[in-house]
């Protein structure tokens, strides 16, 4: 049986939340890739020696962000998941969290991409209703 194209599922629920396909879990030392030729998750790589991914992180379906990929999303919950689980979640915000919390993901996002060629910065914090703007304005049509 086909299963549905994991980047083209409709982003918005009924109930308004959106869909998170998850590509790396809580506590995953490895940083996994949906591949959509393929249709499977792949190794993208290790992550440096230590970290772990904090949170579910994955993509917003329906979406294409400024770099020509789904938007990123992760998911604040105490449960670790699987790749390939689609989570319908609230959007709280675009990186608002705790002045602990925010400074443990900037340190996290800086550490994953010390040794890549891509450079991280952190360009500020918005909220609830910046999140959902930015998501409608990268909705594929």
């Amino acid at each position: 049986m086909a299963r549905a194209d994991l980047v083209h599922l409709s982003t918005w629920t009924k109930s308004g939340s959106v869909r998170v396909v998850v590509e790396s879990p809580k506590g995953s030392a490895v940083k996994f890739d949906y591949d959509p030729d393929l249709d499977v998750f792949v190794y993208g790589k290790a992550l440096p020696l230590g970290l772990t991914y904090p949170y579910c992180w994955g993509f917003l379906p329906g979406t294409c962000g400024d770099d020509g990929d789904p938007l990123d999303i992760f998911v604040l919950s105490d449960a670790p998941t699987f790749p390939g689980v689609v989570i319908e979640c609230r959007l709280v915000g675009v990186l608002r969290l705790p002045e602990r919390l925010r400074q443990e993901m900037e340190q996290f996002f800086l550490s994953t991409t010390f040794f890549t060629h891509k450079h991280a910065t952190v360009q500020g914090w918005k909220g609830h209703k910046a999140a959902i703007k930015l998501v409608r304005k990268s909705q594929m049509t």
